[in-house]
């Protein structure tokens, strides 16, 4: 079912915005290091992209026992590695391998367009909560690097996001559902979970979304309104 279009809603909204890959570009760098990684294994009888579906199982399986981030990624790779390489695993080459991942971290923050001007004027009218999950002290090392913390009302590091979790960020903040917006390009975990909430959500797609991340736009309920935008600097149209 598409997401409906609806006209310039009244200020004093509640808008809980993702950071990754909806604020700043985080994707594209780990897509580069899986690139880079995939070079180096050199498989003999996988094509990169069955590497991939192998990488991807991998990352299912070790985010339940270490959830997100760089540190996470890295065991990922390695036991990637040990599954598909009849090379045995020496301390030299799991050093390389978590160099892959670790050298995302280097990255300057990259914002995706029109996001600081746009938080400017959004946050004259409306209040905003960014709402990211993920490694704590990474997380919070993009907030302070971004420069966009003020204006915030108050930022959100979660483990994961799922309908609970919103409702507890709503719950926490005392919001009104009936104005309070999640906003994000995640489908499994920006849009449907928050709409299961009794929220509403904007969907902000990015070319370059992590595969676990995306999905099928569940249909808005009755109580609640889905919006899809083709760029963050659209929001301002609607809010």
């Amino acid at each position: 079912m598409p997401a409906e279009s609806i006209q310039k809603v009244a200020p004093g909204q509640n808008l809980l915005i993702d950071a990754d890959d909806t604020l700043w570009e985080n994707n594209i760098y780990f897509e580069r290091a899986i690139a880079d990684f995939i070079s180096f294994l050199n498989h003999r009888e996988y094509p990169p992209d069955q590497v991939r579906e192998v990488l991807y199982d991998v990352e299912r399986e070790n985010i339940r026992h270490h959830g997100y981030g760089i540190g996470s990624f890295a065991n990922s790779l390695v036991k990637c590695f040990e599954r598909l390489s009849v090379e045995p695993l020496t301390p030299e080459l799991q050093q390389k391998i978590r160099s892959f991942a670790h050298q995302i971290a280097e990255h300057p923050m990259e914002f995706l367009p029109d996001v600081p001007e746009t938080l400017a004027d959004l946050a004259e009218r409306h209040r905003l909560f960014m709402v990211t999950k993920g490694n704590i002290t990474e997380q919070s090392g993009k907030v302070e690097r971004s420069g966009l913390k003020n204006y915030f009302t108050a930022i959100e590091i979660v483990a994961e996001k799922n309908a609970a979790v919103y409702q507890r960020v709503v719950e926490k903040y005392g919001l009104i559902r009936e104005t309070t917006w999640m906003v994000g390009n995640s489908p499994n975990s920006d849009i449907n979970p928050a709409l299961e909430a009794g929220l509403h959500a904007v969907f902000v797609p990015h070319r370059n979304t992590w595969l676990l991340e995306r999905g099928e736009l569940r249909s808005a309920p009755t109580s609640g309104h889905l919006l899809e935008v083709e760029s963050f600097g659209r929001l301002r149209d609607h809010f």
